[in-house]
């Protein structure tokens, strides 16, 4: 027996007891309306549909009848076929972007039941141990994420992606696929959420764009598949405005740019701090004649170029090679 037919036999049943006692007088109306856990309205509609149709007239005949709404066939292999063929793996919520973008219409939980009932798409395992969910920054700019996930995001290749996210809305701001994360990719603070999410489709989506270069996969991540996602899945902030406020400090290189420990060092007696097996020269200027016994420090900017500094003051600027540079072509007066 199914189990819409026995839910409707056990239906049939309660009604005969609780109707025979309220026809016998030993149960008043609303006793019996209690029992069968239903409105007065609804107990004198079964009365009067089991007084002209006996038991067959309580049985939900909706129950019986196929929604109008219900999907064809054809649909649903179609919809399975095309995840099989094209998308495998993916995360249901990209593919119903995609889904969605191609024209269709229907929901996300529609598809991932149908997804689910074709054994294409597993169920996800039930939850641990309950713990609570950090609330999300209340606007823009109050916090921002970065991390970076190691994955086989083209075939064969593991490179790291780096992710910067705004906490209140999700939104991505620039990612970047490099061979290794390193201080030099990351200069805030870090976050582990949603690689889950681009690992179930941006690999994928790379596949079927047929890139397997980083440089080319960098200039998709900027051009289509980072707008892509702000715009299907920002949600937005929960209060008004923004905590994002114009830089007036100047220029930022001084700021993102590494500086090494074993860079702050004395000056040598040639006027040369060693740095990665080059020497490099500082030069004489109008506050001293030389810098001997000085204590100096160094910033490796991410463009690979160097500086010295001694306080504030910029003494000198280098390329990657040690070559020097004339601090009027960095805008350094």
């Amino acid at each position: 027996m199914s189990r819409t037919n026995l839910l409707q036999q056990i239906r049939k049943m309660r009604f005969e007891g609780a109707s025979g006692g309220w026809q016998a007088g030993r149960l008043r109306q609303e006793e019996t309306t209690r029992l069968l856990k239903v409105c007065e309205r609804t107990f004198r509609r079964y009365v009067d549909c089991y007084e002209d149709e006996g038991l067959q007239g309580l049985i939900d005949k909706r129950l019986e009848q196929v929604s109008h709404r219900r999907a064809p066939v054809d649909e649903v292999m179609a919809l399975v076929e095309r995840y099989r063929r094209r998308q495998a793996g993916w995360n249901v919520k990209p593919f119903h972007a995609w889904y969605q973008r191609d024209g269709g219409k229907r929901s996300y939980t529609w598809i991932k039941n149908q997804l689910q009932e074709a054994g294409v798409v597993q169920k996800a395992p039930g939850g641990g141990k309950h713990r609570k969910r950090r609330t999300r920054a209340a606007g823009p700019g109050m916090m921002l994420h970065q991390d970076a996930s190691t994955h086989e995001w083209v075939p064969g290749v593991k490179w790291d992606l780096v992710v910067t996210m705004n906490d209140a809305t999700n939104e991505h701001y620039p990612m970047r696929l490099v061979a290794e994360e390193s201080t030099a990719s990351s200069f805030r603070g870090r976050s582990e959420r949603m690689f889950r999410t681009h690992q179930g489709c941006l690999p994928q989506e790379l596949a079927i764009a047929g890139l397997r270069d980083m440089t080319a996969a960098n200039r998709y991540l900027d051009e289509v598949y980072r707008p892509t996602f702000n715009a299907e899945f920002m949600p937005p902030a929960p209060e008004e405005g923004s905590a994002f406020v114009p830089w007036i400090g100047g220029k930022l290189d001084d700021f993102l740019c590494e500086t090494y420990e074993a860079f702050e060092r004395v000056v040598g007696k040639d006027n040369c701090v060693a740095f990665e097996g080059m020497a490099l020269q500082t030069p004489k200027d109008r506050h001293r004649m030389h810098y001997m016994k000085v204590k100096v420090r160094g910033h490796h900017y991410p463009d690979g170029n160097l500086a010295v500094l001694h306080g504030p003051r910029c003494l000198a600027r280098y390329d990657a090679q040690g070559q020097s540079i004339p601090l009027q072509l960095q805008g350094v007066a």
